[in-house]
């Protein structure tokens, strides 16, 4: 029995091999096409990271991104380049459709990559660095960051067999090239209109695996678009310096408002989701600190007018902070990375006035007359039960009291309620009624 179940495995795994075999050996025609029409930052780093690692996994034919970028992030940029360098099936950067651009760490990008193509009309270059870091920085440190950016594009050229002289003009003297001129100097490999007429340029041509030359066939190769998923693109959206702006401005609302009228609730639960929200996108950007710095300040000071009285001082303190503050936050002259000047002006007024309005509000409870408790006694009128002549009783708001006043005051005469004593004994005085 042992030896027919023994014969029965061995003759099953005989007939399972070349089938195994076979589909090992099955040339695989996927191609993953990823596109990124936005500024490189961590989540897109971590979009384009997971589907290289993912066509790596699945032994996909190649890994296709189509690029559209003005620049980005250097920690974002070389995240992707060090995946892509590392990646064992062939990475193409697709710089399209016409009218887009790769510039800045999309440059660096592309150079990177296995197969450099751009669609006519498009641009590469401008890849000098910008300080991502929050203030001015020294010409010591300018230089370093400059030299480290020379090397860094200069060993992706030199790996990539690109054009190393033009990748450092790209870097030093923030030089920028149309498809037609890139093709020329050898910084891309095919300028193509669509992708299948990159798919037919590509054919046949040759790639290094290990220093050894492996030719790409895609004669059969079928594209698989591949989408972020919804987690990435709202984290891609609030990743916009103005989103990121306008998330920081309505967390401040938020905290204010429940400061000043605690117990609400739902604004501080607002403010504190939209404030952490704020903190991850402006972790993405070149942030100056002491404009964050300056609109907490704000923040401090419009709490402060609602418990000091400053007669609107602390508030104008409040908007002038919060103006220089969001005017200073970005610290960047890359129009991609700037806030509207507009969305400033609308956020600060209508913030301004929100504030100004919640205060004026906190204000107005606070000078109103107490209505309800023992203090909403205070003022109430009523009559004498029984004649009061240092102590007595009162009919107030509906019942009895003890009473005491300092002047006589007959039985059924109106009274007014001054204060509440000891062991709640009114006090209170014959109440005359005003001439009309």
């Amino acid at each position: 029995m042992k030896r027919l179940l023994l014969s029965l495995i061995i003759g099953l795994l005989l007939f399972l091999l070349p089938l195994t075999a076979l589909t090992l050996s099955e040339p695989q025609t996927t191609i993953r096409q990823l596109v990124v029409q936005s500024s490189i930052n961590p989540v897109t780093a971590e979009f384009i990271v997971e589907q290289i690692e993912a066509a790596n996994k699945n032994h996909d034919l190649a890994i296709l991104l189509q690029l559209d970028t003005p620049g980005g992030l250097d920690s974002a940029m070389r995240m992707i380049i060090q995946t892509e360098m590392q990646s064992r099936r062939p990475v193409i950067v697709y710089v399209a459709p016409s009218g887009a651009r790769s510039a800045s760490a999309g440059a660096l990008i592309t150079m990177a990559a296995d197969f450099a193509v751009m669609a006519p009309g498009t641009n590469i270059g401008a890849a000098h660095p910008v300080s991502l870091g929050g203030g001015q920085q020294s010409e010591t440190m300018q230089k370093k960051v400059m030299n480290d950016a020379v090397a860094y594009i200069k060993s992706l050229a030199e790996q990539r067999g690109r054009n190393v002289e033009w990748a450092v003009k790209a870097v030093r003297d923030s030089a920028s090239i149309s498809a037609v001129e890139a093709l020329k100097l050898k910084v891309i490999d095919l300028v193509a209109e669509d992708t299948v007429a990159l798919l037919k340029g590509l054919d046949g041509k040759t790639y290094l695996r290990d220093g050894k030359p492996v030719v790409f066939t895609s004669r059969q190769a079928q594209l698989k678009k591949i989408e972020m998923s919804w987690r990435l693109k709202i984290l891609d959206v609030i990743s916009n310096p103005t989103i990121a702006y306008m998330l920081l401005m309505l967390g401040m609302l938020g905290i204010f408002f429940e400061i000043s009228q605690p117990g609400v609730i739902l604004p501080g639960v607002v403010g504190s989701i939209a404030l952490l929200l704020a903190f991850f996108a402006l972790q993405t950007l070149p942030v100056n600190y002491v404009g964050i710095l300056l609109i907490l300040l704000a923040l401090v000071l419009f709490i402060l007018e609602v418990k000091i009285m400053s007669y609107g001082m602390l508030s104008v303190g409040g908007i002038t902070a919060m103006a220089i503050g969001s005017l200073m936050l970005i610290d960047s002259t890359e129009p991609y990375l700037q806030i509207s000047k507009a969305v400033i002006a609308a956020t600060v007024l209508t913030s301004s006035g929100f504030f100004l309005f919640a205060t004026w509000m906190v204000f107005h409870n606070q000078k109103r007359p107490i209505v309800s408790g023992l203090e909403g006694m205070i003022g109430e009128r009523g009559h004498a039960v029984t004649p009061i002549e240092g102590t007595g009783k009162v009919f107030v708001h509906g019942e009895y009291w003890q009473a005491e006043s300092a002047e006589p005051v007959a039985a059924g005469d109106a009274v007014e309620v001054l204060s509440i004593g000891a062991h709640l004994h009114l006090q209170v005085r014959p109440y005359k009624k005003p001439l009309s």
